[in-house]
């Protein structure tokens, strides 16, 4: 027992040992073998045990040729400093959601009000499964995958999070390369977005919309209705990008009514983009894409290719320089003219939104987006934490600068869309945007009105990379960690390198992107992002991870182990959300999204084929099967009756690390019969 538990045990709290449990795994095989031959075991499950040197949980062979069997310690790599991982998950959690999601939803669903329901979840959703993964990963000291080791009939939960990560990496990082082409677009003075007379422009740019606000009468009398325009031409190949840019920025406006386009619309479409007419037309590559494809690709490969060594340091920068310009874009939004108009908004309180539905799964819904719930990679940073390392009081400090760099962020956006909309003579609605329509469309357009324009671009589009930078890296990593530990040890394969392992990873993700920098793109990343990460995928793996810790391991019994690492018991209501009110979160949003499902469009224009839709589908069933699938496969193959296969699956499979917790009858129970000639030296790993 450990040195701080010992204390405990004099004074504050008492612990129950930790309960005895099947020693190890060997990955790749789907065998359970203990690490020392237990007597009265229950069934097998068709793996032939008893063959062979025992394996620990690492795969180190623990027999050896003179009838001993000793176990070598390989400990876990570790971070070099506690604030490496708090760094990490800072640059994970804190990505591009915080900054273009959230400022909208709050103007959207009531100003100040929407803050009520958003940290009522937060507490009761977000902060128990943001502990709970950081706290099973640094317990089992496993990714995300072999940290269901703790009931490995759900092993299925580790592949979900792996197949929804593998998807977030894949198109996540087009993000970052649409931002890495505008910042080399933003060293040019005028801004190539600022004015028209470029190859990429049509007719309809221009760049003074007051002009044609003002004159709208004059223009109404001089230009055809457009009542008058036949259905069939405005389902054109050109009408169709005109219909969807317009309603991107200015919808409902008197330039939409007069057709007329705004540059940045042009240059985000035509140029950018080059949209084509739908999913049905990939068109041609675009080989300036395909070159800041590449270069995003290296610079994330070498920010992660030597594990948390490695990332531990470049988050130091990747994690605070995003705050820095944040507070330099504020300083400067608020003395431009309509700032103060854009911010009063943002938070002027409707608190007839607090009897709406929709409020309230928003909520939900970003919550379980901005805290990265359920992707495996919070598990996989807590695993290369020290095992004593307060894990409860980091999610809750991780979760107050999320959230609280969300709501930071909404001053910064809405000072810029007042100025914006005071500059072109509209109201704010016209213009407040969310997701990529606000980083692409409404902020480089607002840059364009100020003095300095290309200084303010090149620093927004730089902190719109690094802010998605860390959260990509940073998944990869989770994504890296989880194979690892899967690849059995002794194979070719689990020989590999690890940078070998991340540049096969990388270079699959590469490959699948190339399909996202063609003329149809946009429609294929708008699939990914519709589909395979979303709300739905997401509130159904938190959904089981709660119920499979809480109702299959034990709430009561995840809670002392959680005291074993920090030294006291966290408060009970961790464990009442594990148990009830989380699932009821997670099932209550998640019907509704299912109810309130409507088909892919975009723009509200194109609407996606049907073989399109069973493309998304199929990504989105790709991970939330996995469960099911893995618990009926896993039922199947084992023998016995049912209930003797539920027992031997569900006791958990403990590492090495685990041992100096187990009581001494335990132990006793997993030494060698008496008279054998076999001895098991243990040798900790902490």
């Amino acid at each position: 027992m450990s040195p701080e538990l010992e204390e405990n045990n004099h004074g504050e709290i008492n612990l129950p040992q930790l309960e005895a449990g099947t020693l190890s795994e060997e990955e790749g095989g789907g065998s359970a073998r203990p690490l020392v031959p237990v007597p009265g075991v229950g069934p097998g499950c068709g793996e032939g045990g008893g063959a062979g040197p025992p394996q620990s949980q690492d795969g180190a062979t623990a027999g050896t040729g003179n009838g001993a069997v000793a176990v070598p310690a390989v400990e876990r790599e570790t971070w070099t400093r506690q604030m490496d991982f708090i760094m990490s998950c800072v640059g994970f959690a804190v990505g591009l959601g915080n900054v273009w999601r959230f400022p909208y939803l709050c103007y959207k669903n009531g100003g100040g009000v929407f803050l009520i329901p958003y940290l009522l979840i937060v507490f009761i959703g977000g902060i128990p499964v943001f502990f709970l993964e950081i706290a099973l990963g640094q317990f089992m000291k496993q990714g995300g995958v072999s940290a269901w080791n703790i009931a490995p009939l759900f092993k299925g939960l580790g592949l979900a999070s792996m197949v929804i990560v593998f998807f977030c990496n894949t198109y996540y990082i087009m993000i970052l390369v649409w931002g890495l082409y505008f910042l080399f677009h933003s060293f040019t003075n005028p801004l190539p977005w600022a004015t028209c007379g470029h190859p990429w422009n049509t007719p309809n740019c221009t760049q003074d919309f007051r002009r044609y606000c003002h004159n709208r009468s004059a223009a109404q009398s001089s230009l055809p209705s457009s009542a008058a325009t036949p259905p069939s031409d405005l389902l054109s190949s050109t009408s169709l990008l005109n219909l969807s840019s317009a309603q991107l920025l200015l919808n409902g406006s008197c330039t939409e009514a007069e057709g007329m386009r705004s540059p940045v619309i042009e240059f985000w479409e035509r140029k950018v983009l080059r949209l084509s007419g739908g999913l049905h037309e990939p068109g041609d590559i675009s080989y300036e894409m395909v070159l800041c494809l590449i270069a995003t690709w290296v610079i994330v490969y070498f920010c992660m290719w030597k594990g948390v060594k490695s990332t531990g340091k470049v988050v130091y920068f990747t994690a605070l320089f995003p705050y820095l310009v944040l507070v330099v874009l504020l300083a400067h939004g608020v003395t431009l003219p309509g700032a103060l108009d854009g911010i009063v908004y943002y938070l002027k309180p409707d608190w007839s939104k607090l009897g709406e539905a929709q409020v309230w799964i928003d909520a939900g819904t970003q919550i379980f987006f901005s805290y990265a719930i359920g992707l495996g990679a919070l598990t996989a940073l807590g695993s290369y934490n020290r095992f004593h390392n307060n894990c409860y009081q980091d999610a809750f400090v991780l979760a107050l600068i999320n959230s609280g760099t969300s709501f930071f962020a909404g001053f910064v956006v809405f000072s810029v869309l007042g100025f914006m909309a005071a500059e072109q003579g509209v109201d704010i609605s016209k213009v407040a945007e969310s997701g990529p329509g606000l980083a692409f469309i409404a902020y480089p357009k607002a840059v364009t009105l100020m003095p300095l324009a290309p200084l303010w671009a090149a620093l927004f589009f730089f902190m719109l990379l690094i802010l998605g930078l860390d959260s990509q890296f940073v998944g990869v990593e989770g994504l890296i960690t989880g194979i690892m530990d899967m690849l059995p040890p002794k194979s070719a394969l689990g020989s590999l390198r690890r940078e070998v392992v991340a540049a096969i990873c990388c270079v699959i993700c590469f490959l699948i992107d190339m399909s996202m920098v063609t003329e149809g793109g946009m429609y294929v990343f708008q699939l990914f992002d519709y589909y395979s990460a979303s709300g739905i995928t997401l509130l159904w793996q938190a959904f089981w991870e709660c119920v499979v810790i809480a109702w299959v391991y034990g709430a009561d019994r995840f809670m002392d182990d959680v005291a074993r690492m920090i030294g006291y018991q966290p408060l009970p209501y961790m464990k009442w959300c594990w148990s009830y009110i989380t699932p009821f979160v997670c099932v209550g949003v998640f019907l509704f999204h299912v109810v309130n499902y409507k088909p892919l469009t975009y723009n509200t224009v194109y609407t996606y084929p049907l073989w399109g839709e069973a493309l998304g589908w199929a990504l989105a069933l790709s991970s939330m099967l996995c469960i099911p699938v893995t618990v009926l496969y896993k039922l199947l193959r084992c023998k016995g009756s049912l209930r003797e296969r539920w027992q031997h699956l569900t006791t958990p499979v403990w590492g090495r690390h685990h041992l100096e917790y187990l009581a001494p009858e335990s132990e006793a129970k997993l030494l060698p019969p008496a008279g054998t000639k076999n001895t098991l030296l243990f040798e900790s790993v902490i």
